[in-house]
């Protein structure tokens, strides 16, 4: 008796992939996660290969996974796919602290984000 095969999350031409722990702010990783939304997967590529942001190269790695799902798991055409969702979200946040003058401490927050990407194959018009 073995556990029942859990649905798929997306729909049937479409492939996932989702970074969980990604070091850095939602809010740096979302103006990444907007540069590539609706757009072809080789031009996302693209864009994140030569941004100047530094959330792109976590970014670029999650893309590149979907794009991989997408070929190699679901049978769908790579030069075909486009971005159809980005989102990002709120992951862990590890908490340090730094020691101050007289005696004092303060608290430092390292946030960590979520990126989960969606491809979709599209029929060429």
């Amino acid at each position: 008796m073995s556990k029942p095969k859990s649905p798929r999350k997306v729909g049937e031409k479409e492939a996932l992939s989702v970074g969980t722990q990604i070091r850095g702010s939602a809010q740096k990783l979302g103006l990444v996660a907007a540069l590539i939304r609706g757009k072809k997967a080789g031009d996302a590529m693209n864009i994140l290969t030569f941004s100047t942001k530094g959330m792109a190269v976590d970014a670029r790695k999650v893309l590149a996974s979907a794009i991989a799902n997408a070929e190699n798991n679901h049978n769908l055409d790579v030069d075909s796919l486009v971005v159809a969702e980005a989102s990002v979200g709120k992951s862990i946040t590890m908490k340090r602290f730094a020691t101050r003058g007289r005696g004092k401490s303060t608290r430092i927050l390292k946030p960590f984000s979520r990126l989960r990407i969606v491809v979709r194959e599209q029929e060429e018009a």
